[in-house]
């Protein structure tokens, strides 16, 4: 080691690569939550409580629901439970991205994960429960009601677990400390 070199090598999080990659984040879950309260927002003034619209014939319906639960309804009447646990469980994930090094991919699936939370405890505030919009299937073969947020954090579990089954995906774009031929 040579006297001008670093004791501590520079993380991989300094520098233009740990700022874009908290940009992809921030950008994410800002939009995601823009996009979830715009359309619930819309979905409340327009459709009573109950209240359904087809949109493309029994295929695509948009229904005012109210979950009460986790997403897909999961641990139903326990939104006061979930709006007390939320911000613990935004604070991790936040955490998590500031541990997570430069992946676009993390980062990308931490901000929709973000987002999601965020958009989904909004409703918990404002309306004591998540308003589900979204209804698709074929016939009486129907999904789960879900929003907006329900997507983003669905998409977020799926690229969290690619990335874990193919952890190359997760590792582009994080910068790897360069060697030269004199530094072994």
């Amino acid at each position: 080691m040579s006297d001008n070199e670093p004791l501590v090598p520079p993380r991989q999080t300094d520098g233009p690569r740990a700022r874009s990659r908290w940009e992809i984040f921030a950008v994410t879950a800002i939009a995601v939550v823009i996009a979830d309260q715009v359309t619930k927002t819309a979905i409340a003034g327009n459709l009573g409580i109950a209240a359904s619209v087809e949109v493309i014939g029994s295929f695509l319906i948009f229904v005012h629901g109210q979950n009460t639960g986790a997403l897909f309804g999961v641990l139903g009447q326990s939104a006061a439970l979930l709006a007390i646990v939320s911000p613990f469980v935004i604070g991790a994930i936040v955490v998590y991205q500031a541990r997570a090094g430069g992946s676009p991919l993390i980062a990308l699936a931490l901000g929709l994960l973000l987002g999601g939370a965020i958009g989904n405890l909004i409703d918990r505030i404002r309306y004591g429960y998540v308003l589900d919009w979204i209804d698709a299937g074929i016939g009486g073969l129907r999904f789960w009601t879900f929003n907006v947020a329900d997507a983003a954090i669905t998409i977020s579990i799926g690229l969290l677990l690619l990335a874990a089954a193919v952890p190359s995906l997760a590792e582009r774009g994080v910068r790897r400390p360069s060697t030269t031929a004199g530094d072994a």
